[in-house]
C-alpha cells in the first residue's frame, strides 16, 4: 500500500471512529431518557397544539344559593320499582324479601330465585293459609339506603353478610335475625399468581395484614369496591382497619395505618365489573371478589390465587319492622325450606357452599362502628392527595329539555358529595367551549359559584365533546403545575353524540399518557360512545336514565371524590 493510500485509510478510520463516538454518545443519552419523559414532553406539546385550535371563552362566575343541609340519601333514591322482582308472590299471604344480586339474579347467580320459585310452586301452607314469597334483586348497600331512610322497608332482607344487618339494626329499624346462614360464601383478595408468589417470598404469608403492608410499601397494586355499596368492599374496609388495631377499628392507630395504606391504592371501583375490567387490562395485581364469582369466572381461576379474608358472606336472613305473626312465620318457613339438603346441593352447583372450613377473622361489629368506619373511609380514602376535578357538561341543542334539566338536577344534588378538601372546575361545550368555573378549592364560596354556574347552563348548538375534554385536561395540567400532589379526574355529562371539533382518535393517546380517568354520565345517550371514552383509563360509565340518575351520580361522587 502506497503512502498516499495509507494516509487516506487513516483519515477514513478517524472519520468512522468520530461518527461512531458521536452516534454512541447520542444513543447513550437517548437511552438515559425514559419513555415517560419523552412521552410527557410530546404530550404537553400535543395538548397545547390541540388547545390552540379550540375557541375558548371564560365566563365571570356568578354565585348561586346553596343548601347547607347535609346530603340526604333518601332524597336521591329512585322508586323501588327500579329494582327488579325476580320471583313474584303467588298468594295473598306472602312476604317480600330484599336479596343481594349474587343469589337472586339469573343463571349462576339465580340460586335463591330458583329456590323461591320452587317454594311458591310447593303450595306450602302457613297457619292454615297458602304462603309464597316475592324476591327483589337489589345490592346490599342500596337496600340499606332504602331501609334506613324509611323510603321502602321490605318484610325481610338477606344481604351478603351480617355487616349490613348490624347497620340496619343500629339505625333503629326493628330487626330480627331469622337465620345466620342461607348459603355459604367467602370474600377474598384475588391475586395474580406471579404477584402472589412474590408476596409469599417477601412476607412469608399472604393475608390482609401482609397485603396492606405491601401496598403501604408500594410493592403491590390493588383495587377494591365502594364500601357504601359493595359487601366485599365494606368487609375489606373493616378488616383492614382491624389489622391496624383489633381492639378498636376507629382508634388513631387504626386510622393512621389505613391512611398510609390508602395513599398507595390506585383504584376504587364503583362496581365489581368495573374492577374486573381494570384487572384484565393489567392495571392491578389484585382485587376483591366473592369466591362464588371467582369459581364461575374461568379466566380468573387459571391466572389468579384466591385468598379469603374478613367476615364470611353466608347470606343471613332478617325480618324487618313490626310484622304480623303470619308474615313472620312465612319468613321462618322459607328459611327452613331453602336450607334443605336438596337446595344446598343446588347452591353448590352454582359455586356456593365452598371453603366451609374458613372461619370469620372478625367478631360481630356493632352497626354504629361500621357506619363510622364508612365515614373515615370517605374522609381518608385519598390520603394526602386531594382531588382536582373538572366537570365537562354538554349544552348542545340535543340536550335541550329533559336531558339538560336532569343534568342540572344531578349536579346540584350530587355536589354535596364532592368533599371540601377537593378542588373543582366546570366547563360547558356546544359549538365552542366555555370555562364556566376555573379550578378552585371547594369551599363555601366555590360551592356557591358552582351552583351558580350549573344554574346558568342553557342548551343550544353543536356538540364538541372532545374539545371540552381537551380544555379540561389543559386546566388540570395547569393546576398540577401549581399543586403537583393533586389527583386529577374528569366527569363528562353528555348524550354522547359528537358532531364538531376534535375526535376520540385525536385525544385517545393523550388521555392515556396523562392517565386522567374520565367518568362519563349519559343522558338519553349513545352509551357506547361514552364507554369508549371512559375505557381509556378504566373509569366508570353510567347510563343515567331519568329515574335514577341522581342516585347513581351521588354514589359515583361519594366513591371518587
Amino acid at each position: 500500500m502506497t503512502g498516499k493510500k495509507k494516509f487516506l485509510v487513516s483519515v477514513l478510520m478517524v472519520v468512522v471512529v468520530f461518527i461512531l463516538v458521536y452516534l454512541g454518545v447520542n444513543f447513550t443519552s437517548n437511552l438515559g431518557k425514559t419513555k415517560s419523559q419523552v412521552t410527557s414532553e410530546d404530550a404537553g406539546k400535543q395538548l397545547n397544539k390541540l388547545y390552540s385550535n379550540i375557541s375558548v371563552t371564560t365566563e365571570t362566575p356568578v354565585k348561586g344559593q346553596i343548601d347547607i343541609n347535609p346530603a340526604d340519601v333518601g332524597e336521591t333514591l329512585p322508586d323501588i320499582s327500579k329494582f327488579p322482582i325476580t320471583v313474584n308472590n303467588t298468594t295473598k299471604n306472602f312476604v317480600e324479601i330484599f336479596s343481594s344480586p349474587e343469589k337472586s339474579g339469573t343463571g349462576m347467580d339465580g340460586w335463591l330465585a330458583d329456590v323461591a320459585t320452587e317454594f311458591n310452586n310447593a303450595k306450602i301452607q302457613v297457619n292454615g293459609k297458602p304462603a309464597s314469597v316475592k324476591i327483589r334483586n337489589i345490592a346490599s348497600g342500596t337496600a340499606v339506603d332504602y331501609i334506613k331512610s324509611g323510603k321502602y322497608i321490605p318484610d325481610a332482607y338477606t344481604p351478603s353478610n351480617e355487616l349490613w344487618g348490624e347497620m340496619v339494626k343500629a339505625s333503629g329499624v326493628k330487626t330480627q335475625l331469622i337465620s345466620e346462614r342461607l348459603v355459604g360464601n367467602v370474600p377474598g383478595i384475588v391475586i395474580s399468581k406471579a404477584k402472589h408468589d412474590a408476596l409469599l417470598a417477601s412476607y412469608g404469608s399472604v393475608n390482609v395484614k401482609t397485603v396492606t403492608e405491601a401496598i403501604a410499601n408500594n410493592e403491590f397494586s390493588m383495587g377494591y369496591t365502594d364500601p357504601f355499596a359493595s359487601s366485599t368492599g365494606l368487609n375489606f374496609l373493616v378488616t383492614a382497619l382491624n389489622t391496624y388495631d383489633s381492639s378498636n377499628i376507629l382508634s388513631d392507630k387504626a386510622v393512621q395505618g389505613f391512611e398510609k395504606f390508602q395513599e398507595n391504592v390506585p383504584f376504587l371501583a364503583s362496581t365489581t365489573i368495573q374492577m374486573r375490567d381494570a384487572a384484565k387490562s393489567g392495571m392491578l395485581d389484585g382485587f376483591v371478589l366473592e369466591y362464588q364469582t371467582y369459581l364461575n369466572t374461568d379466566d380468573l381461576k387459571s391466572g389468579y390465587v384466591f385468598t379469603p379474608f374478613g367476615i364470611r358472606h353466608d347470606s343471613p336472613l332478617y325480618a324487618l319492622g313490626d310484622l304480623s305473626k303470619d308474615k313472620l312465620d312465612v319468613i321462618k318457613k322459607f328459611a327452613e325450606f331453602v336450607t334443605q339438603d336438596k337446595y344446598q346441593k343446588m347452591a353448590q352447583e352454582k359455586g356456593f357452599n365452598e371453603l366451609n372450613d374458613y372461619k370469620s377473622e372478625l367478631a360481630v361489629i356493632e352497626g354504629g362502628l361500621i357506619s363510622s368506619a364508612q365515614k373515615i373511609w370517605k374522609e381518608k380514602k385519598n390520603g394526602s392527595k386531594p382531588i382536582a376535578a373538572v366537570f365537562v357538561t354538554d349544552v348542545s341543542g340535543s340536550m335541550a329539555g329533559e336531558p339538560i334539566n336532569r343534568l342540572k338536577e344531578s349536579l346540584l344534588k350530587g355536589q354535596k358529595y364532592l368533599g371540601k378538601d377537593n378542588s373543582i372546575g366546570l366547563v360547558s361545550y356546544s359549538n365552542d367551549v366555555t370555562i364556566n368555573l376555573p379550578i378552585q378549592k371547594y369551599d363555601t364560596t366555590q360551592q356557591s359559584m358552582f351552583v351558580g354556574a350549573v344554574n346558568s347552563l342553557q342548551a343550544d348548538g353543536g356538540t364538541a365533546t372532545f374539545d371540552g375534554i381537551i380544555v379540561a385536561l389543559k386546566m388540570l395540567e395547569d393546576e398540577k403545575a401549581v399543586n403537583p400532589s393533586m389527583k386529577p379526574m374528569i366527569f363528562v355529562l353528555s348524550d354522547g353524540e359528537t358532531n364538531r371539533g376534535h375526535s376520540l382518535k385525536d385525544i385517545k393517546d393523550l388521555v392515556a399518557t396523562y392517565k386522567v380517568p374520565i367518568y362519563t354520565i349519559g343522558y338519553n345517550a349513545d352509551i357506547q360512545a361514552l364507554q369508549n371514552i371512559s375505557s381509556i383509563n378504566e373509569a366508570a360509565s353510567i347510563n343515567a336514565d331519568t329515574d335514577d340518575v341522581v342516585y347513581k351520580i351521588a354514589n359515583l361522587f361519594n366513591v371518587q371524590m
